[in-house]
């Protein structure tokens, strides 16, 4: 199913289509944003967090990354997860979902077979990101937004050779910058850790400092000019 949605006024160029993704366990559920004329030059896979604790495609952290990356001239495509919303199947303690990851990324590839391939994904999200990132050959970038290091195993990074960008709250209490800190220098170069002030791991009253450090950071690392 591919059906367009009517995106907000102002932005004509733009859509955001309803999507359905064949996945390992059954339909997945995706919107993606793209412009009318076909002709992005970079993709991006936004992830969202725990299945388990109300995550989905619909968070606002994922929803802000995304537009972001769509402002910023990427086809994005964020989906649900196995067994959330109308994606079929059921929880799979993280196997599973990096399998849905990556189904989602190859459509997207098969959809713009040239472009640049961004993975980004938002605490569970990223840890799922991460993985795929260190087992997909062909990414650019990596974008790990308050990633759970304190929880989760993220030794896949430390040879992954993909440029990585971490945006992270300085009051996060769920996935704390402390253990982001300790286990980033395990983590292959190159990479960069951009705290943002205050926010805590839901960027609460902080959604547009999260946005403008995405966008300071992608323009200072040049991954915004255009591939040779």
């Amino acid at each position: 199913m591919d059906r367009a949605v009517p995106h907000p006024r102002g932005t004509p160029v733009s859509r955001l289509r309803e999507v359905t993704i064949a996945g390992p366990a059954g339909d997945l559920e995706g919107l993606l944003e793209e412009r009318d004329a076909h002709d992005h030059a970079w993709i991006a896979v936004v992830c969202h967090p725990h299945p388990q604790f109300g995550g989905t495609l619909h968070n606002k952290v994922v929803h802000r990354v995304a537009a972001t990356l769509h402002e910023l001239g990427a086809a994005v495509l964020r989906f649900n997860f196995r067994g959330v919303g109308r994606s079929a199947g059921a929880y799979d303690q993280g196997v599973g979902e990096l399998e849905d990851a990556r189904a989602a990324l190859h459509w997207m590839r098969a959809r713009y077979p040239q472009a640049r391939a961004t993975l980004a994904g938002f605490s569970f999200g990223s840890w799922v990101a991460a993985r795929l990132a260190a087992s997909e050959p062909g990414i650019e970038r990596l974008i790990l937004v308050a990633p759970p290091a304190a929880t989760s195993d993220f030794t896949a990074l430390t040879t992954c050779p993909v440029p990585k960008l971490i945006l992270q709250g300085t009051r996060d209490d769920l996935a704390p910058l402390a253990a982001v800190e300790e286990a980033l220098p395990g983590w292959a170069e190159p990479k960069s850790l951009v705290r943002i002030e205050g926010a805590t791991h839901f960027f609460d009253r902080q959604l547009a400092s999260l946005a403008e450090a995405l966008r300071t950071a992608l323009a200072s690392s040049g991954a915004l000019n255009p591939r040779p």
